[in-house]
């Protein structure tokens, strides 16, 4: 105790309880910090992986870039029925040909997580499914700092100013879609945000392509062959309202109590 007080001004009080500074070593090789990734989560709802080999062949076979290399957690929440055995080698075999990382599986019985961990995916309980509801009622987050935001700024909008003819496929992944011209039969666009087409849409065209419900698509002329926002579609095979076909609309998707439909409303000058 003497030496402590003789290290100090005889008139300072000495502190009480006082914070001590202890010099740390880092490793020179390695830190370990905490970390998050953007993860897409595939909603499992059959263990018939002939089904989903077929769907997926549907959905993403004539889009080999849609995924690059996303990392993504199993949720087994809407599996029917809820124990039924999914052979996840084969699975885990399949996402990967579409350029997809599985890594982890959530929810589901013990059965499958055992069988999940055996075919090398880890349980990941604490992953969550944000709902299109969810998204909406979100609070704002706080503003970041601009130089922050600069670096998370999402890339911008891409845009085409020439016809599009049957065969071809344009996809704007991560980002919003503006067409400026003709979309023809037989052609196809693609965005993982909104869509804009600025002059007839008579080919398909897919908006919010992973899973973005809030996605919405506009056209001045609505004549598709295909429409669908986050998955939801309709074909040209079902008439549109006279409201809206081949006048400027407005697509949008809404959940309600009979579940998931796409909405067609006039745009009005």
């Amino acid at each position: 105790m003497a030496r402590q007080q003789s290290a100090r001004n005889d008139n300072e009080p000495l502190a009480v309880d006082e914070p001590l500074a202890v010099a740390g070593t880092a490793s020179g090789s390695f830190e370990i910090k905490s970390a998050s990734l953007p993860l897409v989560a595939l909603l499992l709802k059959s263990a018939d992986l002939h089904a989903v080999e077929r769907d997926f062949a549907a959905r993403f076979g004539d889009i080999p870039d849609f995924f690059d290399g996303d990392v993504m957690v199993i949720d087994l929440s809407r599996l029917e029925p809820l124990d039924a055995p999914v052979d996840f080698a084969a699975l885990v075999a399949l996402l990967r040909r579409y350029r997809l990382t599985p890594i982890g599986v959530r929810e589901g019985r013990r059965s499958h997580i055992e069988a999940a961990a055996a075919a090398g995916l880890v349980s990941a309980p604490d992953a969550r499914i944000q709902s299109p509801a969810a998204r909406r009622s979100a609070p704002a987050k706080a503003e970041a700092p601009a130089a922050a935001s600069s670096l998370a700024a999402p890339p911008p909008t891409l845009v085409v100013d020439r016809p599009l003819r049957s065969g071809q496929q344009v996809y704007a992944r991560g980002r919003d879609l503006v067409v400026l011209a003709m979309v023809n039969a037989g052609a196809e666009v693609i965005a993982d945000g909104n869509i804009h087409i600025y002059a007839p849409l008579r080919g398909r065209a897919m908006a919010g392509a992973r899973g973005d419900a809030e996605a919405r698509i506009f056209a001045l002329a609505l004549e598709p062959e295909l429409i669908s926002i986050a998955g939801v579609y309709r074909t040209g095979e079902e008439p549109l309202p006279k409201t809206v076909r081949g006048k400027p609309t407005q697509v949008r998707l809404v959940t309600g109590p009979e579940g998931e439909r796409l909405v067609f409303e006039p745009l009005k000058g």
